[in-house]
């Protein structure tokens, strides 16, 4: 019993550093780009290869599992038709109108990673009421770091020297509304999660240029993927195996060793988009349609609603709580 305790305890903690409240990678990346920003380039691909592929790449186990075969073949418009339109609208997209293409690759992304944050908050929360709230502040401040991206980037209406009282002003309104939202609930770890969602996309507001934007916050919704796809994972693995440690293990190495392979491969595409030849630069269009698959599966494979989701991969992830 006393080991069951624990191990719900250290369960516990991970989940606080891994998903609920994983600050400390964002931090690490940004006192590396601020000291050594000569080295920008490394750290890009390292955090491309370590969290941003693998964390796409974890889809691929996750979606083509024993679990989902059935489901997928009775879905076949939903999970084989559509993403193979997805990929054709990406290619011709990102040669024929590559602005529009980048754009809405933008919007989307921003758009997943805001419903993760929010499908986390789901998975830890109390009541309806605060659950409400954490919808509508995660939404609310990450609408507001899309069109400060688009204007800092695209457009650009946002100069340097307007970044330091936006910045004052984003803290000062971010202050308020977390403050007023602690005093109603006075959850801690709720409280943790919910400025996870909200400050995902922050750096969009002062770095100078949109993939560390991009990846700087974002590496907490990397982490937090990887952690909840390699507990569904190793739920079923569990469920499929006879209880045997060392064939368990393998099992669990096959998924690492799936989405790493994924990531470096995947990392060293990212990296010719650097490239002055151009067939070599338009190679990172392999990687971008991998990304704009996972947005599309991903709106599926943990809608909750589903009772195929609640019972192959949701109570995998309340199991280890």
């Amino acid at each position: 019993m006393e080991i069951k305790k624990q191990s719900q305890i250290f369960n516990r903690n991970l989940d606080l550093i891994f998903i609920k409240f994983p600050i400390i990678f964002p931090i690490i990346y940004g006192l590396f780009l601020f000291t050594f920003p000569n080295y920008e380039n490394i750290l890009i691909f390292v955090a491309l290869m370590l969290f941003a592929e693998p964390h796409f790449g974890a889809t691929w186990p996750f979606f083509l599992n024993k679990e989902n075969i059935e489901e997928i073949k009775n879905k076949k418009i939903r999970y084989i038709y559509i993403p193979i339109i997805i990929v054709f609208l990406s290619i011709t997209g990102f040669f024929y109108a590559n602005a529009l293409f980048l754009l809405i690759f933008f919007a989307v992304n921003i758009f997943h990673v805001t419903r993760q944050s929010y499908g986390i908050c789901k998975l830890y929360k109390n009541n309806e009421e605060e659950l409400i709230y954490q919808e509508k502040i995660i939404y609310f401040v990450n609408t507001i770091f899309f069109i400060i991206g688009i204007l800092r980037f695209y457009l650009p209406v946002i100069g340097q020297e307007n970044i330091l009282t936006m910045n004052i002003i984003i803290l000062i309104l971010l202050f308020i509304v977390f403050l007023i939202y602690f005093i109603k609930f006075k959850n801690i770890e709720n409280f943790l999660t919910l400025i996870t969602g909200s400050i995902i996309f922050f750096p969009i507001c002062f770095v100078d240029k949109p993939i560390h934007g991009i990846v700087m916050g974002v590496l907490m919704h990397y982490t937090q993927y990887l952690s909840l796809t390699y507990k569904v994972y190793d739920g079923r693995k569990s469920n499929q195996l006879e209880k045997n440690n060392k064939k368990f293990n393998v099992k669990n190495l096959y998924f690492l060793l799936i989405i790493f392979f994924y990531g470096f491969v995947m990392a060293i595409f990212s990296s010719y988009s650097n490239s002055a030849d151009l067939v070599i630069k338009s190679l990172v269009i392999i990687p971008l349609i991998g990304q704009m698959l996972h947005f599309y599966l991903d709106a599926f494979l943990w809608k909750f609603s589903e009772k195929h989701n609640r019972e192959n991969t949701l109570k995998y992830i309340y199991k280890t709580q």
